[in-house]
């Protein structure tokens, strides 16, 4: 697949130009919205952590764009109009994540496989996929959602006199 100019982002994608570089603010946005869209907030960083490794800027080779790889059907849809502004892509991931999780009842094993390979063939086969790359894609999200949620309870260390 043939890849963009970087100038040719700025001009197609005006959104491009918006995204920063700073992880708090892409962290306060995900705290944010997986809250008004009750959904674990850990499993957006996780799902983050494992898209676009927290690149605001990253592109896919096929195409899906900003920290949550969101590909432009689905960020229009979503109303992620700028995909690569952090905001707009954080909302329309949560929200996709939220209708993922109400079509699989809160199975987050589903949800997170809808998220890499669609919900129609994980709607199908529910927890039979075969796909080698589905089944890697949950355990290093699944890894990384445990990382981040059991760390959030970790009691903080007691300094020894």
């Amino acid at each position: 697949m043939k890849r963009w100019p970087l100038f040719l982002l700025f001009l197609v994608f005006p959104g491009f130009a918006l995204a920063q570089a700073d992880p708090a603010v892409a962290e306060h946005f995900v705290r944010q919205y997986a809250a008004h869209y009750r959904v674990p907030p850990e499993l957006i960083a996780a799902l983050i952590d494992v898209e676009s490794r927290w690149d605001p800027q990253a592109v896919s080779n096929k195409g899906a764009m900003g920290l949550m790889q969101l590909m432009p059907a689905t960020a229009r849809r979503l109303g992620a109009f700028q995909p690569f502004d952090i905001e707009q892509n954080i909302a329309a991931g949560t929200r996709y994540v939220t209708a993922l999780m109400w079509e699989f009842h809160g199975d987050l094993r589903l949800v997170v496989a809808a998220y890499y390979a669609g919900d129609h063939g994980i709607a199908r086969e529910q927890l039979n996929y075969h796909n080698p790359d589905v089944v890697a894609y949950v355990l290093a999200v699944r890894r990384q959602f445990m990382i981040r949620k059991y760390a959030a309870v970790r009691p903080p260390r007691r300094s020894t006199p």
